[in-house]
């Protein structure tokens, strides 16, 4: 049977590119400085007990999967390296990976993630209040659909380049779905609870109401993996 480690991540400033400096901004002005920083050392500290468990995994031959990789080969290591020295633990990750022996293979359509990136930099670049809610309530309308579109692709591209018998590790955000979409063929080890990936995302517009349940969810992102192929 094949095995696939499903990651549920959040993504750091360093993952988002062009975006980078208006979520930093943004979560800033929302959140005020010291929160934002608080928060920023925990989603750190997440990574780092993500990169612990798999140094004592040998993953010679396995496959990375990673949301957003619309390319691999030359071009796809060639992604990971800047992303790497931009600062994304995620990809700095992803480079130990490839240099221990793990093969990195095309995730995503580029046309799906081309669609949702422009779409939110539709959001950040507007010049006015009216037209960023325009462009927001746009996003909203679109979001959902395709982010499911870009699942099923993600699951399709699995199943199809996974070898029997095969282990692969799928980088992925909370929010995504592709978990419940493979079939009862593939075992689906799941490295962090996805549920409490995503309700400590959720909650963080709401810390401040719900600040017990937050910071125990906050512990949980820094907690040790202890999962077991």
């Amino acid at each position: 049977m094949r095995t696939l480690f499903y990651v549920p991540i959040i993504h750091t400033s360093a993952d988002m590119g062009s975006l980078a400096k208006a979520i930093e901004e943004r979560g800033i002005a929302g959140f005020g400085k010291e929160f934002w920083a608080e928060h920023e050392s925990t989603v750190l500290g997440f990574w780092d007990t993500v990169v612990k468990y798999f140094a004592g995994v040998d993953v010679a031959d396995f496959r990375i999967y990673q949301d957003g990789m619309i390319v691999d080969d030359a071009a796809g290591q060639h992604i990971v390296d800047e992303g790497f020295k931009a600062g994304s633990r995620n990809y700095e990750l992803v480079a130990m990976l490839l240099k221990r022996g793990a093969m990195l293979v095309k995730t995503e359509d580029l046309n799906l993630v081309k669609a949702e990136r422009d779409n939110l930099l539709k959001i950040t670049n507007a010049k006015s209040l009216p037209s960023k809610l325009l462009a927001y309530v746009k996003y909203r309308l679109t979001k959902n659909m395709l982010l499911k579109k870009r699942d099923e692709y993600i699951v399709r591209q699995i199943e199809k380049t996974l070898p029997a018998d095969g282990t692969g590790i799928l980088f992925i955000g909370a929010y995504h779905n592709a978990r419940a979409m493979f079939s009862g063929e593939m075992k689906i080890i799941e490295v962090k609870d996805i549920g409490k990936v995503r309700e400590y995302q959720e909650l963080l517009p709401f810390h401040a109401k719900n600040k017990k349940y937050f910071a125990e969810l906050a512990d949980y992102l820094l907690s040790e993996i202890r999962c077991t192929k």
